[in-house]
């Protein structure tokens, strides 16, 4: 948490923090029942996918990560096995990430349809394209999302200030 990424040095936060290293494959419980599984993604510079369970009720996140040519990744099918809520790295859509003149297989990052393959195999309730492109507008994100919702009915695009709810009151289930 230093430049270029956090301008505040840890030194200037009024909390107390312990940190632990999680190595990927780790499963870390924490107070409360809630447990944190943990998954290396396929990313260039590593990358960590998480799935957060509490009260039987779980959220997926898989960000940072770049599906296979030839299959299906195990780590996120795994970690989005059933779950509530999948977020998922949708960078790109099909179109560009093949593109034969500006091809993004490498970058470590994935596309919608593929977001939406996953969840279907993995028996995803919902999912969330996350991690969007900075060169797309909010109206090709708005298309995106209707394209989405058409392959993923109730899934949508992630956008700033979104809040999901992902455990219901008792009384309404």
């Amino acid at each position: 948490m230093v430049h270029p990424n956090f301008p505040v040095p840890l030194h200037l936060m009024q909390a107390e923090m312990k940190f632990h290293d999680i190595v990927p494959g780790d499963t870390v419980t924490l107070a409360d029942g809630i447990m944190i599984e943990t998954a290396p993604l396929n990313h260039p510079n590593v990358a960590i996918g998480y799935r957060v369970t509490w009260e039987n009720h779980t959220v997926a996140y898989c960000s940072d990560t770049e599906h296979f040519a030839d299959r299906f990744d195990e780590n996120v099918l795994r970690l989005a096995r059933n779950a509530d809520v999948l977020i998922y790295d949708a960078t790109y859509t099909n179109e560009e990430y093949y593109s034969a003149h500006s091809s993004k297989v490498g970058w470590g990052h994935s596309t919608w349809e593929v977001g939406v393959e996953i969840a279907q195999k993995a028996g995803v309730k919902q999912v969330i394209m996350y991690q969007h492109d900075p060169s797309h507008t909010d109206d090709f994100l708005d298309q995106i999302e209707t394209k989405v919702q058409a392959a993923f009915p109730g899934g949508l695009v992630a956008r700033e200030g979104m809040v999901l709810e992902v455990c219901q009151d008792k009384e309404s289930e």
